[in-house]
């Protein structure tokens, strides 16, 4: 196996990672700030460097259509969307796990619209929460192009078959600069296999119903079975990054703690805010605070009984969220935490910090002012605020 390091985007990795799985066919529509990765891949095509049946299609709704037919017809399928894009695909992106077809879909976050924005949030992929499909999560460039390898795996494997997200941060990974580890193609080719579903509409010889009218009859079981293959992904997201470890020297997890043993004071963070908070940790840990970070890498399926068991001894927890959910206690990462901490024999508090949205920069002392708050609701027993908007001019 060889290795190379590249300076390169987060865009620019993700299509060299598209280039290496060489999907069978990509269906895809162009967004800021997406649209880099398709025109990249498009190019490979053009050049003849794959063989991939390219469908340039007239909207983010065709592109996961014609995805979801070139899937459901036994092709390994991909496509890459943002924001507005996702959300024009919301229809069929339920209709993609439905059919339990092992799509990889590469999102690069921007906030949702209105009022008109391109910058990163999380809004557009926490509207997708609840649609059946695994969201894999990256910090940097590095982990982008080595989540993009994994979902191939973890898609198709038997005791799966759903579709996943591969999220990274728009601009601040897309369209950023920084060294990037590929593998060579053909550990790529041996990594991900040749792809070899057990049913798909072009088998003349065991015909099948794809997309049937499904009412109280059997529509329920079928649900119940998504239920089932989420759950059995856990495992198979721990073994496939086990794998890559292997190979690569980077293995992967359901999330990654940092300095987290005997921390006392902790962030539980999505994405590229990891990096900055993790500066700031080892900057309080050099003044004897146990400061620690948990990065979620897979949000889901959510890993409920693994967190709560690493965050089981901090004595004040913070839950940033990069996306906020209207008329409810906080942001969509902050309830599901609290609620997989519910259970646990000592109660921690936890607050949550609303910041970044459309795109807002968060630093190094805003991070800060976090933790300190953190040591505050230690020494108490008790937040002055549930919920707090970092970085906003209230």
């Amino acid at each position: 196996m060889s290795v190379k390091t590249v300076a390169y985007t987060g865009n620019e990795a993700v299509a060299q990672a598209m280039k290496q799985i060489h999907p069978d066919v990509v269906a895809a529509y162009p967004i800021t700030p997406q649209t880099e990765i398709v025109q990249i891949f498009s190019t490979f095509v053009a050049d003849g460097l794959v063989d991939t049946e390219f469908v340039t299609v007239e909207s983010e709704h065709s592109a996961m259509s014609a995805t979801v037919g070139a899937a459901a017809a036994g092709a390994r399928a991909m496509t890459c969307t943002s924001s507005q894009g996702l959300a024009l695909m919301y229809e069929v992106v339920y209709i993609a796990a439905s059919l339990r077809l092992p799509i990889v879909m590469p999102v690069v976050n921007r906030a949702l619209s209105g009022p008109i924005n391109i910058h990163c949030d999380h809004s557009d992929s926490m509207g997708a929460r609840d649609s059946g499909w695994i969201q894999l999560f990256s910090e940097n460039a590095q982990e982008a192009y080595d989540n993009v390898l994994q979902a191939v795996r973890i898609a198709e494997h038997k005791d799966v078959l759903l579709p996943v997200m591969v999220m990274m941060d728009g601009f601040i990974i897309s369209h950023a600069l920084e060294n990037v580890t590929f593998l060579d193609d053909e550990t790529v080719r041996r990594f991900i296999g040749e792809y070899r579903p057990d049913y798909y509409l072009l088998n003349p010889d065991h015909p099948i119903t794809v997309g049937a009218f499904d009412l109280f009859d059997y529509y329920f079981e079928h649900k119940r079975q998504q239920v089932e293959a989420m759950r059995m992904a856990k495992p198979v997201i721990l073994e496939v990054g086990q794998e890559y470890g292997r190979l690569s020297g980077r293995s992967y997890g359901l999330f990654e703690g940092y300095r987290l043993e005997d921390a006392e004071l902790a962030i539980v963070v999505l994405g590229s805010t990891a990096g900055t908070a993790k500066a700031v940790v080892d900057g309080l840990r050099r003044e004897g605070v146990k400061a620690g970070l948990l990065k979620l890498r897979v949000f889901r399926p959510f890993p409920r009984e693994e967190l709560a068991q690493a965050l089981r001894h901090v004595r004040a927890l913070a839950v940033l969220d990069r996306s906020d959910s209207f008329g409810v206690v906080g942001g969509p990462l902050f309830a599901e935490v609290r609620a997989a901490l519910y259970d646990l024999p000592e109660r921690i508090p936890t607050v949550n910090y609303i910041y970044g949205l459309g795109g807002r920069d968060i630093d190094l002392e805003m991070i800060g002012r976090v933790y300190a708050d953190l040591a505050e609701i230690a020494r108490t027993g008790r937040p002055r605020e549930l919920v707090t908007y970092l970085g906003v001019r209230e």
